[in-house]
């Protein structure tokens, strides 16, 4: 099963991204592992890391990177609620 589509994308500096679904989940995902690899050193750039936005059901940046949809779920953990 595909994980939901992306809604929402923002930055938590340094390397972390919020990610909201259209079904109301919100993950964190860290791509600070990526950052090793090859045009995914080009994301070390601040400037560069904040053009990430919703494309389709997944993420992508402006230099034309993007992430496979059940990577970026599944490699992600819930956003932790704060207690009421």
């Amino acid at each position: 099963m595909l994980p939901p589509r992306v809604r929402k994308v923002a930055v938590l500096p340094p390397t972390r991204l919020r990610v909201e679904y259209v079904d109301g989940q919100i993950r964190i995902f860290d791509v600070a592992p990526l950052l090793e690899r090859g045009r995914f050193r080009e994301l070390r750039d601040p400037a560069l890391f904040a053009t990430v936005r919703p494309d389709l059901d997944t993420i992508a940046w402006s230099n034309g990177l993007d992430l496979d949809p059940e990577d970026l779920y599944d490699d992600s953990l819930p956003e932790p609620r704060l207690p009421t």
